[in-house]
């Protein structure tokens, strides 16, 4: 099942990622990048990223 974030939720995730990135987290896909917020918008585009949105209301 393809989860679709919206913007928010997207952004949200990718900044945690990031941090994580910046602390020594492995990378979870090939890339030349060096920032972490583009390595990981790549590994969302590449939709490897381990993040769950639970929307409960």
């Amino acid at each position: 099942m393809t989860m679709h974030y919206n913007r928010y939720e997207k952004a949200r995730i990718l900044g945690a990622r990031s941090l994580q990135i910046s602390y020594g987290a492995p990378v979870l896909v090939e890339t030349d990048q060096s920032e972490p917020i583009l390595i990981a918008a790549e590994e969302y585009d590449a939709g490897v990223l381990p993040f769950t949105i639970n929307r409960d209301q």
